[in-house]
């Protein structure tokens, strides 16, 4: 088993930043490839970002390409996401998972194990 809690969400102003965490505990963090998606409102929920075990590969959804940053401390059994130039859009619950794939699989929510009960993130314009 794999706990993880998120912390960092927020309300922020449109353009700003904010720098959520996952801190895991249980079974061994660098085990896993860790992501972040998000569900807005009636909406689907959405692949954000994706990091694979060692931290040397990262994946984005496209929406935040370019904005948002995710990375890892296998140390510290933590990840995150650095989310810059913020948009209404961004406006989500953004939960972090575990995974034990690895690769492009990580795009896709089903591979998933583990989830994080969410965090609110909203941005207002």
């Amino acid at each position: 088993q794999v706990q993880l809690v998120e912390s960092g969400g927020g309300l922020v102003q449109a353009g700003g930043s904010l720098r959520l965490s996952c801190a895991a505990s249980g079974r061994t963090f660098s085990s896993y490839a860790m992501g972040w998606f998000r569900q807005a409102p009636e909406k689907e929920r959405e692949f954000v970002a994706a990091i694979i075990r060692s931290g040397g590969t990262t994946y984005y959804g496209d929406s935040v390409k370019g904005r948002f940053t995710i990375s890892r401390d296998n140390a510290k059994n933590t990840v995150y996401l650095q989310m810059n130039s913020l948009k209404p859009e961004d406006t989500a619950v953004y939960y972090c998972a575990a995974s034990g794939r690895t690769g492009i699989h990580l795009l896709r929510r089903t591979v998933y194990d583990y989830w994080g009960q969410g965090t609110q993130v909203t941005v207002s314009s």
